[in-house]
This record gives structure tokens, C-alpha cells and sequence, in this order.
């Protein structure tokens, strides 16, 4: 019930208005959030290097309309990959681009907008030595972002995706996408989905985790673990033992300001370790979903707002 409520005020206008107006809460969204500007991710992407973890970056941003934003966004990104092309940072990096930030859900041809902003963004990844990763978000965009994804693979045969183990589609999915070359970035999900097409109880999804974990791991793709569940990373452990891969073959990956010792801790016994680390001012969306994913996140959230206020 928590979770539900927290997943509809993501996307409500009125509560994002109450919510930002609490000065407390920018300070508290930090633990998430690297900051606002270029700058901000680039200091956290050097800080995370210095102790061997690796960064996805996401300009955050969703449910673009407007054509100019979505330009803006394309330049967002090209100024952040150029930014850690000079400071020597960006092979090996990668950048988690939300395809309706860039365009996809424009009134008139957003899928070929959305397609050719993606385009522009994994041309500047290239010229750095960086990937791209499209994020996944609720279900009805699943569709169009894979067919997106088929036409930058063409090109950018790089290109990775997210996948998410809460839809029953899932599976499939991951078997269509376990190919050589293929990046998934394998995930529960943490959107607000109807039982026809998403499984509901933790129970459920965390079988549907391990199946999809059995099928990336048996393939000839890249697997990339998207999990703080101590459980899962286990399991994903001895799939990779079990199907002879390296830590070259697979990684793990885990959000900016959770569980951060256990990063370490991945990173120091050898493992490829990547944090996503979200900036920019559109924080919003993606700070509500996390707070609705573990109870301990909103505790710590409203335990913030009581020390600062």
C-alpha cells in the first residue's frame, strides 16, 4: 500500500510542489543524487574510480513533450561525455539515457525523434571510448524502446538495455537478448504495473529474478546484475561461476548512496562494480521511486526532514 502510494506521487504535479518546497529536502536528496550540474557527476564519477567502481550516469529526466527539452537533454549528455573525455574518465563508462526524456513520447513522430536524439548521444559515447544504456520504464514503453535499441545496434552494436524482472514478459525477453554483444542491465522494476502484466508479490518477482539471471548467464551476452538484494548477488555469483564467466563477462550494479560498503566490498574481491549515479534537477520521479523501493529509504528520508526542519 506504502509502495503503490509512493509510485503514484511520483507522478503527481501537485505532490512534486509540496515536496520541493521543503528546503530540507534537497540536502537529503543527496544521498541519491550526485547534484545539478556537469560538474556534480563528473566529481562523483572520479570519486567512485578511486576506489575501483565504475559509473553509469543518468541526466534525469521523463515524460518530455517538448521538442526543445528534448534537444536539451541530447546536449546534456554530449557535454557530460565530453566533460569526461577531458578529465579521463570515460572508457568504461557509460551513460543510462531514458528514451522519453529525448523525445519518444512527442505528439508527432516522437519514436523517430527519440531515435535520432538516442543516435546523437551514442555517437558522442563513441568518440570517448563510453557505452549507452537505455533505461526501461513502464510497461507500455517496452516495445518501442527495444525496437529503438534494434536500430542503434546497428550501428552501435555496444548499445545496452534494461530489462525488468517484475513483467511477465521478461523471460522472453531475455532470451532474445542474450546474444553475443548483448548488454542487459537486469533489474526487479519500479513502476506501478497491473497484474496482468507484472507480477505483484516480492515473492514472485524474486523467482522471476532468478530465472532471467539462468538465461542471461547461460548466453553469449554481457550480463550487468542490478541488485543490493545480499540473495541475488549470491546467486548471480554462482550462475557466473557456473557458466565459466570472469569478471571481464559480467557486472554488477547498484544505485549512488545505497549500500555503498557492499560496493566496496564487490569492487575490492575483483568483481566489475558499476553505481548509477542520477544528476541534474529533474530529481524528482526518480527520487520517489526510490524511497517507494525499500521502506528503509523513506526512514531515512523523513528522519532528514525531522533533523533539518
Amino acid at each position: 500500500m506504502l509502495r503503490a502510494s509512493l509510485l503514484a506521487a511520483a507522478r503527481s504535479r501537485r505532490m512534486r510542489s509540496l515536496v520541493e518546497a521543503v528546503p530540507a529536502t534537497r540536502s537529503v536528496v543527496r544521498r541519491f543524487v550526485a547534484g545539478a550540474e556537469t560538474a556534480d557527476a563528473v566529481r562523483v564519477a572520479r570519486e567512485l574510480a578511486a576506489d575501483g567502481r565504475r559509473i553509469t550516469l543518468d541526466h534525469l529526466g521523463e515524460d518530455t513533450t517538448d521538442a526543445a527539452q528534448a534537444s536539451a537533454t541530447v546536449r546534456a549528455y554530449e557535454t557530460l561525455l565530453n566533460a569526461l573525455g577531458a578529465e579521463g574518465l570515460a572508457t568504461g563508462a557509460d551513460v543510462s539515457v531514458k528514451l522519453s526524456a529525448v523525445g519518444q513520447f512527442l505528439p508527432s513522430n516522437g519514436e523517430d525523434v527519440a531515435l535520432e536524439n538516442a543516435r546523437k548521444i551514442c555517437a558522442a559515447a563513441d568518440a570517448v571510448g563510453a557505452t549507452v544504456t537505455l533505461d526501461m520504464e513502464d510497461h507500455t514503453t517496452t516495445d518501442s524502446t527495444l525496437g529503438i535499441l534494434r536500430e542503434l545496434r546497428a550501428e552501435y552494436p555496444w548499445v545496452g538495455a534494461v530489462l525488468q524482472a517484475y513483467l511477465r514478459r521478461t523471460e522472453q525477453d531475455c532470451r532474445e537478448l542474450s546474444g553475443p554483444g548483448s548488454r542487459v542491465r537486469l533489474c526487479k522494476g519500479a513502476y506501478a504495473e497491473p497484474e496482468e502484466v507484472a507480477y505483484q508479490g516480492k515473492s514472485e518477482v524474486d523467482k522471476s529474478y532468478v530465472r532471467c539471471l539462468r538465461i542471461l548467464m547461460a548466453g553469449k551476452g554481457y550480463p550487468m546484475v542490478a541488485s543490493h538484494d545480499p540473495r541475488m548477488i549470491a546467486i548471480a555469483a554462482k550462475l557466473a561461476a557456473d557458466a565459466g564467466r570472469t569478471a571481464e563477462d559480467h557486472e554488477f550494479q547498484m544505485l549512488y548512496g545505497i549500500r555503498p560498503e557492499e560496493q566496496r566490498r564487490l569492487a575490492g574481491e575483483g568483481n566489475t562494480m558499476r553505481v548509477y549515479v542520477p544528476y541534474g534537477d529533474e530529481w524528482y520521479g526518480y527520487f520517489m521511486r526510490r524511497l517507494a523501493e525499500r521502506p528503509a529509504n523513506l526512514t531515512f528520508f523523513l528522519r532528514g526532514l525531522a533533523t533539518k526542519s
